[in-house]
């Protein structure tokens, strides 16, 4: 697994292991938390090729998790780091993929990968978008899809804003919600596909257990919301008022290019999974966050 010290490889990597199987995780600094019960550790930058991507032939597959994060201000170098981090990571581990094994390229993409398109309900079958993120996003599926050439199953996980603790979108909303300075962003009415971290573990094991499926998978919820709707019920579960709307003019100005994914969004559903009978614990905002705050 590449990206598995982050906030949702950690997760991952733990259902994995409760699951039964083997993991070792790739990363520039070995962890000295390593236990017989956790995942193993390789040294390595996935970003350059090295001897990790030898490791890869002794294993079944790899979940490709990393890439620099999109969640602050894109200047001109962090936007060429968002491309090639995820470009360079991929097209280093398909070209680590052993041809003469059944082997299976789980690569993480994001529902970016639509653009902005209002209301309109988005499934797997769905056209790009032409924003920066939706190119990003075809541009990384494309480096992915070469290992169908070394006859790999390919599975395209393109995940929802995860809500879990400690971390991603609600590490960032939480504090301001503390500070009485949350609420809905623009205006409000714009989608916000999401997914529970608990969710999104059960549907990689899910997807493990299911070698039929392949090619693009969203992994969100069936029930996106509305930002408003995930304002309110944020403060609900917070216990603080969700009434102090951010400007989109301030946002645009805070966070530059950044900000259009705060401001526009996605109606995506899940297509994939729910056709394949994949059962959602949670499809509530409300429950979602009141677990999520709970766990915290």
């Amino acid at each position: 697994m590449t990206g598995g010290t982050g906030f949702v490889g950690r997760q991952i990597s733990e259902r994995l292991i409760r699951e039964g199987h083997e993991m070792t995780v790739l990363t520039r600094r070995p962890s000295k938390s390593e236990t017989h019960t956790g995942p193993s550790f390789l040294q390595g930058d996935p970003t350059r090729e090295g001897d990790w991507q030898e490791a890869i032939k002794q294993h079944d597959g790899v979940i490709n998790l990393a890439g620099a994060s999109i969640f602050r201000r894109w200047t001109d170098e962090h936007k060429r780091a968002i491309l090639e981090s995820r470009i360079k990571t991929t097209r280093n581990i398909v070209e680590g993929i052993p041809s003469e094994k059944s082997f299976t390229l789980f690569s993480t993409s994001a529902v970016g990968y639509y653009g902005f398109r209002g209301d309109e309900k988005l499934n797997e079958s769905s056209t790009p978008g032409d924003d920066f993120l939706a190119r990003v996003t075809q541009q990384w599926e494309a480096e992915a899809m070469k290992a169908g050439d070394k006859e790999a199953r390919v599975v395209l996980t393109r995940f929802g804003i995860v809500l879990g603790i400690r971390g991603g979108a609600l590490g960032q909303m939480i504090p301001l919600f503390n500070k009485f300075v949350g609420g809905p962003v623009g205006s409000g009415r714009q989608w916000f596909s999401w997914i529970h971290m608990e969710d999104l573990c059960e549907a990689i094991v899910f997807l493990i257990k299911h070698p039929d499926i392949t090619g693009p998978v969203n992994v969100c919820s069936p029930g996106p919301v509305r930002n408003k709707e995930l304002a309110k019920s944020l403060g609900k579960a917070l216990g603080k008022p969700s009434f102090l709307r951010a400007p989109g003019f301030l946002v645009k100005f805070v966070l530059g290019e950044f900000g259009s994914v705060v401001l526009k969004g996605q109606r995506v559903i899940p297509e994939q999974l729910l056709t394949h009978d994949f059962k959602f614990r949670y499809t509530d905002m409300d429950k979602a966050l009141a677990d999520v705050i709970t766990k915290a």
